[in-house]
């Protein structure tokens, strides 16, 4: 039986991955610290139910996604990556359209 603190360690990690987050990028949308972020991806610290919501809404999933075991895991990380997609093509297209108007007021 695998533990929770591990559980919630690589979903962690597979969630970040997912949507290209650094420890540190993640630890700045939670508001909290890099070791921290550290600190309970290497199961050395359990945060408490009002970071797990944090650091769950700052990737964009439910808190219990992060809880879940590797049989729900590939397809809320499917599901991530579609949305991170979607947002990057969002970006880009919108990045391109405003470089092209510069150009064209030159």
């Amino acid at each position: 039986m695998t533990n929770i603190r591990e559980i919630l360690a690589k979903n962690m990690k597979a969630y970040r991955g997912a949507f290209g987050f650094s420890q540190a990028k993640l630890a700045e949308k939670v508001d909290t610290s890099t070791h921290y972020i550290g600190m309970i991806e290497t199961q050395n610290n359990f945060p408490s139910p009002e970071m797990l919501e944090r650091i769950a809404l700052a990737l964009g999933i439910d808190t219990l996604d992060l809880l879940a075991t590797e049989s729900n895991l590939p397809k809320s990380i499917k599901t991530c990556r579609k949305i991170a997609l979607k947002d990057i093509k969002r970006f880009i297209g919108s990045y391109i359209d405003d470089k092209l108007n510069e150009l064209e007021k030159e």
